[in-house]
């Protein structure tokens, strides 16, 4: 029971960081036309390369319909285009561009300048420990919350 306490004192922690996160790096956004939604998907695309709307709905954790109106955008400012899906000829495949590619690497490198001095306040086996844990976690909150969709 102590480790499900320490456990929650954990989680407790995520909410704050998850939004001094989004804090941080809303800020390397302010002077494009780029969403923090609108940045998940070109960072979903980044990470996992060609995806239909339905995947990256899923893997973004919201609705179809929502991952659809962000692509659009994204699609009318140049940073994603529709390509054919060969293995689906009625559903299209979502790609970065090339402008899209180099915006999103110059997110990357304008929050890796923000988050480098944090970086060295920790050392690399912390970081990855810290990682390792967090995927864990993640992995075993969405096991629960899919249990709970099945009630």
């Amino acid at each position: 029971m102590r480790n499900a306490e320490h456990l929650l004192d954990v989680l407790r922690h995520v909410r704050p960081l998850q939004q001094y996160t989004a804090k941080v790096i809303a800020s390397t956004l302010a002077e494009t036309e780029v969403t923090l939604p609108i940045r998940a998907v070109l960072e979903q695309l980044d990470a996992s390369g060609p995806s239909t709307v339905p995947q990256l709905a899923r893997s973004l954790l919201v609705p179809r319909q929502v991952v659809q109106r962000l692509a659009d955008s994204a699609n009318e400012i140049g940073l994603v285009e529709y390509v054919p899906n060969p293995a689906h000829q009625r559903s299209r495949l979502l790609r970065l561009t090339p402008a899209g590619r180099d915006m999103f690497g110059t997110f990357l490198e304008q929050e890796m300048a923000m988050v480098a001095p944090l970086a060295a306040t920790f050392s690399e086996e912390d970081i990855e420990a810290c990682a390792r844990v967090i995927a864990a976690l993640t992995e075993g909150m969405r096991e629960v919350a899919q249990r709970l969709d099945g009630d």
